[in-house]
């Protein structure tokens, strides 16, 4: 008996391990790309704070959109049903010397997903060098060090641009330099200053970008090229991020600050 307690509770652990690790990976069955979309995962942000079961908050980082990433509570607010991600001047430089402070969640080790779709509701607001963003990154590393996995970005919003760029990056992309066989980015007209829904439907042979429930961007798996064109055959998870600065989208005008994106939902389906 003394033996048989310790297999027992070993076998009812590692259950409870295969149990968590799917709930926690949404792997699309074979052939259900063909069925009608069903709802898997989302969040209404309808609580007082933020879900840790789903989300955590983005900590800074040494890439130009995450410097200024912060746990800072005055970049996150959860009123009437939405996320606010704020992206802000520092108000204490003494502890923290950085300029600027910004918002952001992502659902890395909570929540990833293969294949299947997704749309966010969100209204961007504009400031000189913000640069909000929603977008995905492979939970492992099946292929290696990034960029060998790849980047799906479903949005990215430039100052005060009328449009959002939706884009793929990687190996193949980025190191190859095979960026227009096939085209990995396109550009989308939006609604300034109002909610759009934002999003991608993400098939085994092709990515479909998505803005306001109309396609806008597909980016093909390619046959007879190098295979780092297509590292989306692995579950990736969410980010969700009012960033500021950097070379692409410019110096910040503290003048123009605090800025953010307000989420309505999150919604995947497969």
């Amino acid at each position: 008996m003394k033996y048989i307690l310790p297999l027992f509770c070993l076998l009812t652990g590692m259950i409870a391990c295969k149990t968590a690790a799917q709930q926690r990976l949404y792997i699309q069955k074979e052939g259900r790309s063909q069925q009608p979309w069903k709802l898997v995962w989302e969040d209404n942000f309808n609580g007082h704070t933020l879900d840790t079961t789903k989300w955590t908050r983005i900590p800074p980082n040494n890439a130009a959109w995450g410097k200024h990433m912060t746990s800072d509570d005055r970049c996150y607010a959860l009123k009437d049903g939405k996320l606010y991600l704020r992206g802000i001047n520092n108000p204490d430089t003494t502890k923290d010397p950085r300029p600027f402070l910004t918002g952001g969640i992502y659902t890395k080790g909570k929540f990833a997903f293969q294949y299947g779709k997704v749309e966010i509701r969100a209204k961007l607001e504009c400031a000189q060098g913000a640069w909000p963003a929603i977008w995905m990154l492979a939970e492992t590393d099946k292929y290696g060090a990034y960029p060998r996995n790849g980047e799906i970005d479903i949005m990215e919003h430039l100052n005060y641009d009328s449009i959002i760029y939706q884009t793929t990056h990687s190996y193949y992309t980025l190191d190859l330099k095979q960026t227009e066989k096939p085209p990995h980015g396109g550009t989308a007209a939006l609604r300034n200053g109002e909610f759009n829904v934002f999003g991608i439907s993400w098939y085994p042979d092709k990515i479909v970008f998505l803005l306001n429930g109309k396609e806008t961007f597909t980016y093909p798996r390619v046959k007879g090229v190098d295979p780092s064109q297509w590292p989306y055959d692995q579950p990736f998870y969410l980010l969700i991020d009012q960033q500021l600065g950097g070379n692409w989208v410019g110096k910040v005008n503290p003048d123009d600050l605090p800025v953010q994106m307000i989420v309505d939902w999150v919604k995947v389906y497969q």
